[in-house]
């Protein structure tokens, strides 16, 4: 395993900022304003998807300890998912449990997403050692977003703090996730940086001082300055945020019909839960403290794992529009103009990307190419998902039949 390193270094705020917002966020942006009835569709939205992914409490004895249940109230619970990464797993159990949060009661629920290695092994082997509470859920529904909704009907903690199983955290990492939501009542949920562990040197075609890629590897960084998510229409990583439970409880946990699915890239899950987020009125706050380091393996640094995976984030994110007209970054797109079914400023922007690709491949510009190659596949398979849909039943068990029949690009 490579050292830790930060993806470009320390940037200034206004710098992330500028990267940070794409050309597409800037022309949806514009698509927004004119919108006349945006907080209708949106309250509309999370109020129907409160009642379809509420996660059902559960009796929380048998769930690791000897089947002790807590008793008293704890502050945090720390959600790990996990789907057959031993020991990657092992080694973030290790260092979390060198966190420091002395003021804080919080516990940790590791939900094993239907593993065939030694991943229950894993847990259970620290259990009794474990600092504070270590708990083992099996959930034998394969998919993200079954594992998170098993772990939140796990708990009753005040705050529910989520990160992968793949991550290495810093000391005062839990006690910047929680401060803030225990010190302010106004704050709903915090986000901060994740910065990458290489597991080899960076290729050169991936431009590491532009973020319009980050997302492909798990990387963010907004600065070293902290501000309210909502203001800068900003959401932070799945990896790397915490929650209020009331939050929760108000707007229900996550879409099963979104999220990683054993090795498919269907994704979003975390962007449909800020949708209804951001619909009920919540507001997160970045925390540059809250920092963590996430593993980047070797086999999601080559051009066709950016394809496979841009291409899927296409598709994930027709589903989410079929969902929620308003998204995540409060921009209604059931009020811009469309052409066959797709937005307009899409097809524009896919017509100038391709027109750029043609340019960098002229220039023998490498990262160029890559970028505008990876917004042509969102936008094929945005397109596959629009066409999909109108395809398929929308009362079919699977939300996308034909597209998960099909091969990867």
């Amino acid at each position: 395993m490579g050292a830790s390193s930060s993806c470009c270094g320390r940037r200034s705020r206004g710098s992330a900022d500028r990267e940070a917002g794409s050309e597409r966020h800037l022309e949806e942006v514009w698509a927004c304003r004119r919108s006349a009835n945006e907080k209708p569709i949106r309250q509309a939205a999370c109020n129907r998807a409160k009642s379809m992914f509420q996660p059902a409490r559960q009796d929380l004895s048998g769930l690791g300890n000897g089947g002790r249940v807590n008793v008293i109230s704890l502050d945090a619970t720390v959600l790990i998912c996990t789907f057959n990464r031993a020991a990657m797993l092992a080694e973030t159990l290790d260092t979390l449990a060198a966190t420091r949060a002395a003021t804080l009661r919080w516990n940790v629920i590791v939900v094993d997403n239907n593993s065939s290695d030694a991943t229950r092994d894993v847990v259970t082997s620290r259990i009794s050692r474990y600092p504070v509470e270590l708990r083992y859920l099996f959930e034998p529904r394969q998919g993200k977003s079954h594992a998170l909704n098993a772990g939140l009907a796990a708990t009753d903690a005040r705050i529910v703090v989520f990160t992968d199983d793949d991550v290495r955290l810093s000391d005062g990492w839990l006690a910047a996730a929680c401060r803030p939501m225990l010190d302010n009542p106004t704050i709903d949920y915090t986000g901060g940086p994740v910065h990458p562990i290489w597991e080899q040197p960076c290729p050169p075609w991936l431009d590491r001082t532009r973020s319009d890629l980050w997302g492909t590897l798990a990387i963010l960084d907004y600065g070293e300055e902290p501000f309210v998510f909502e203001e800068r229409r900003r959401v932070p990583l799945g990896a790397n945020m915490a929650v209020r439970r009331t939050l929760i409880d108000r707007i229900g946990g996550f879409d099963p019909g979104l999220g990683r699915r054993g090795t498919s890239l269907l994704g979003q899950e975390q962007a449909e839960f800020f949708c209804r987020s951001r619909a009920a009125g919540a507001r997160g706050l970045y925390v540059p403290a809250m920092t963590l380091h996430h593993h980047v393996p070797a086999t999601r640094l080559t051009r066709s794992y950016f394809r496979r995976w841009w291409f899927w984030k296409g598709v994930s994110r027709s589903l989410l529009e079929q969902r929620h007209p308003v998204t995540e970054l409060g921009v209604d797109l059931s009020q811009v103009a469309r052409l066959t079914g797709i937005p307009r400023f899409m097809v524009c922007s896919a017509a100038r990307d391709a027109m750029r690709w043609a340019g960098a491949l002229l220039s023998w510009d490498r990262a160029g190419r890559v970028r505008h190659e990876m917004m042509l596949c969102y936008f094929v398979g945005y397109v596959r998902g629009v066409r999909t849909r109108a395809a398929d039943s929308p009362t079919s068990g699977n939300p996308f039949p034909s597209v998960f029949g099909t091969k990867n690009p």
